[in-house]
């Protein structure tokens, strides 16, 4: 038997090929991608930043501890409560202490050429950066008000720069320069224009034991005591290297379970064209006394001898890939700089074994069928495909779209909003679209004949050709349109279902606001002056509001966050329209919230204990309840329970009869003054809306490999199928047809088919995305479907191109014989 293997692929060699590279690439994609998951399960501790020279930092603690049966669950707050002056005094009499007070600060340019402030910035008091990794590169220290120290680039000792603070933009002189930290841009202050600028203490640097910090600070007081690596904490966004480490595994694993998708799909495609091929040689070998069982396993035998060689090549290349992609990772942004592949080996055992099992459950239907040979196939040469659709892959295919179907119709039905979370709609179309390839063969012959009826019946014979040869030959039809499908499939579902939700959240929040003009504030607050300016303007009504969080404990054990807005309830009412479908709006007092309908308690009238963006624990009245939408519609509050937060949005509207054009002059002169932008509403939703980000590289990367694996599909599939063809060539040859009729015959062969497949994919992707748009629609957003031409177009355009490539390639070595001895060629 291992005589007959190796000789069978000695000789067929090239029919395999296409196998090897599919499985090798998806071997070393699953290498690559799991060694740079372990590289996110372990990472390096990190060591705090900004306060490392700090002996002990005390500031508001950033999570809240619920015990609950399951036991201590914990959340981040998104406010932390400020350091009392009190707690600060006492602090003073254990030792020396510094005083932190952060602020948003940005810049509008400076005097001269010889630096620039621009963006957003950190603003600290100079006193604080001795426990800091700042130290003077250049001049002196603040001492005077309206003096600053900046980061080296942003400015030069002697510049007077434009910065805008929370009292709003103003002239500041550089008087020296620091050394620039990667995680912020710092500005630094005197100390009392840092506590004119921002009252709050955030926190406080002791130089005294721990022990007495604690003791001094007291229990229960709000206050995190931070010493050691837990001083990272008090960093600017300590959770984003974790945050990242998420992104970046969701990314590798999905991108992952897509590639073994594929390459089954792939290899077990190649393995039944090869079979279908083989068919006279499986006849024989029955003839010559072998059994069914001994062909299975002959088949099988050639699947693990390729799937060993495949793994193992594949391995070697995840080897090589790893480093590549998280250096990848780090330069997109997507991973911490640190990143790096780790010597884990247990990611390349799973691959290795993932694809001899990959290799070995691809041949089962080649396997089944190549038993099912009957000793007289040996003398049949039949130039039509039949039976191509064997009963188990009938009754296979119906299943899977029939659960495919059932898990959509249940989504719509149960909740709609869980088919539009990223783990849904990448791995439920597979479904669908799994289903449509393996019932390619009988879909393949009528879309074919759809698409070929108008080009058959035009003067010449390519078009009749092309029909004809094309549903002749089904299998090879089938095997070069399989993979079509599945990627035009894969890139309008993934592409077309986050572009539709995309477009369905900016209608949804240009729809919630009804305001003419919107100020934000992306890196700070908005200035006080601009709002009472604002409210000054004749004809306007303004509502200020600020972001914050709420936690509350679902089910017991569940301690979740929701994103918060603190608004007043009459100003809101007047400048927008939330989806409110039980209570009112106007009806929120400082003892109420609005919830939306994802919340376990949301009926008028309910109390619901909550905890507050700063931690504090209060209960609450539900006076209205939104609907859920695509998920952004969050948690409304009244200013007393902001927790501290500013404002960060204002919404303008122009009362009814005022003069527009008046009010949005002195609404912009106001915010010149005070270093606000205006925006329009339909600008304000435009430069909001979503888009990009890791999860549209995500998809990009997993199309990119599905595309891959097209081309190795198409490479293979045609360059198999030309060695049964010399006959076909050299007949056409002999009736007239010069070698380039036949070489443009077989490239308009190759695009009809490549049109076929991409029609079908086509009309899988569609009933994919109708069932987004039903998702969308149950949940009472309106929205349109968003199909990805750009992407879908490049797929279908590189598909075409490589199939015309690899079907007139092999054509052309294969005219270079004599018509005379082609046609007279045997297998």
């Amino acid at each position: 038997m291992l005589r007959l293997v190796l000789h069978g692929l000695r000789t067929r060699w090239v029919t395999l090929a296409g196998s090897f590279l599919a499985l090798a690439l998806g071997v070393g994609i699953v290498a690559t991608t799991g060694l740079a998951l372990a590289a996110t399960f372990a990472g390096p501790p990190q060591a705090p930043e900004r306060f490392a020279a700090a002996p002990v930092v005390v500031r508001g603690e950033d999570e809240v501890r619920v015990r609950t049966p399951a036991g201590v669950r914990t959340q981040k707050l998104t406010d932390p409560r400020p350091v009392p002056a009190a707690v600060a005094a006492r602090l003073a009499g254990l030792g020396r202490t510094e005083l932190d007070r952060t602020f948003a600060v940005s810049g509008g340019g400076a005097d001269g050429a010889s630096g620039r402030a621009s963006g957003a910035m950190a603003g600290h008091p100079w006193s604080v950066a001795a426990a800091t990794p700042y130290r003077l590169l250049s001049g002196r220290a603040p001492s005077a008000p309206g003096e600053v120290v900046v980061a080296a680039g942003t400015g030069s000792a002697g510049d007077r720069i434009t910065l805008t603070t929370p009292a709003g933009p103003g002239r500041w002189t550089v008087t020296g320069t620091v050394r620039p930290a990667p995680f912020e841009r710092a500005v630094f202050f005197t100390e009392e224009d840092a506590a004119r600028l921002s009252p709050d203490i955030d926190a406080v640097v002791v130089h005294a034991a721990p022990a007495r910090v604690r003791a001094a600070v007291g229990e229960d007081s709000g206050l995190a005591v931070l010493t050691g690596d837990d001083r990272r904490r008090a960093d600017p966004d300590p959770d984003r290297d974790a945050e990242a480490l998420v992104s970046v595994n969701a990314l590798l694993g999905t991108a992952a379970g897509i590639t073994a998708f594929v390459s089954v799909f792939v290899v077990a495609s190649t393995f039944s064209f090869a079979v279908a091929q083989r068919r006279r040689e499986f006849g024989l070998l029955r003839m010559a006394g072998a059994t069914p069982g001994q062909v299975r396993r002959l088949v099988y035998a050639e699947a693990a001898l390729v799937g060993l060689l495949a793994s193992a090549a594949g391995c070697r290349l995840g080897l090589s890939g790893a480093p590549r992609l998280a250096h990848w990772l780090v330069h997109q942004g997507l991973a911490p700089a640190w990143f790096a592949v780790g010597d884990q080996n247990w990611p390349l055992h799973t691959a290795f074994w993932t694809g001899l099992a990959v290799a070995l459950t691809g041949a089962v239907a080649a396997a089944h069928r190549a038993g099912r040979v009957r000793p007289a196939e040996a003398l049949r040469d039949a130039a039509v495909d039949s039976g191509t659709m064997p009963p188990v892959r009938v009754v296979l295919g119906a299943a899977v779209l029939l659960t495919g179907a059932v898990l959509v119709v249940l989504g719509l039905v149960q909740d709609p909003a869980g088919l539009l979370k990223r783990k849904t709609y990448t791995t439920q179309p597979m479904l669908l679209i799994t289903g449509c390839a393996l019932f390619a063969p009988v879909l393949v012959r009528p879309a074919l004949r759809l698409l070929t009826w108008l080009p058959a019946r035009l003067p010449g014979a390519t078009g009749l050709l092309v029909r004809e040869n094309a549903s002749a030959g089904l299998r090879r039809t089938a095997a070069v349109a399989a993979p079509v499908l599945v990627t035009v499939a894969l890139a309008a579902s993934l592409m077309g279902t986050r572009a539709t939700i995309d477009a369905a959240e900016a209608a949804e929040a240009h729809g919630q606001v009804t305001a003419d003009f919107v100020a934000t504030e992306e890196h700070g607050d908005v200035p006080q002056e601009f709002v009472d300016r604002a409210r000054r303007i004749e004809g306007t009504r303004v509502s200020a509001s600020r972001a914050t969080s709420v936690t509350v404990l679902e089910e017991g054990t569940a301690l979740i966050r929701s994103d918060a807005r603190a608004v007043d309830p009459a100003d809101a009412a007047a400048v927008s329209a939330l989806p409110v479908v039980a209570g009112r709006l106007t009806g929120l007092d400082d003892d109420s919230i609005v919830v939306n309908e994802e919340w376990e308690t949301h009926r008028v009238g309910d109390r619901v204990r909550v905890w507050l963006g700063d931690g504090r624990e209060v209960t609450l009245r539900v006076a209205a309840v939104l609907a859920t939408g695509t998920g952004d519609n969050g948690v409304y509050l009244t200013p007393r329970h902001a927790a501290g937060a500013g404002v960060d949005r204002v919404e303008i509207a122009v009362r009814a009869g005022a003069d527009r054009r008046a009010v949005e002059r002195e609404l912009r002169a106001a915010g010149r003054a005070t270093g606000t932008e205006v925006l329009t509403r339909d600008a304000w939703a435009a430069a909001g809306a979503p888009g990009g980000g890791s999860t549209r590289t995500g998809l990009l990367m997993i199309l990119a490999i599905a595309l891959v694996y097209t081309g190795i599909a198409l490479a293979n599939t045609q360059v198999m199928a030309t060695a049964d063809r010399v006959r076909d060539f050299a007949v056409l040859r002999l009736a007239g047809a010069t070698g380039a009729q036949v070489l443009r015959l077989a490239g308009a062969e190759a695009l009809a088919v490549v049109a076929v497949g991409a029609g079908l994919g086509g009309a899988v992707a569609a009933l994919n995305l109708l069932g987004v748009r039903a998702a969308l629609g149950r949940l009472g957003v309106p929205a349109a479907v968003v199909v990805p031409w750009e992407a879908v177009g490049a797929v279908v355009a590189v598909s075409a191109a490589l199939a015309v490539v690899f079907a007139v390639l092999p054509a052309s070595f294969a005219l270079r014989t004599r018509p005379v001895e082609l046609a007279g060629a045997r297998e």
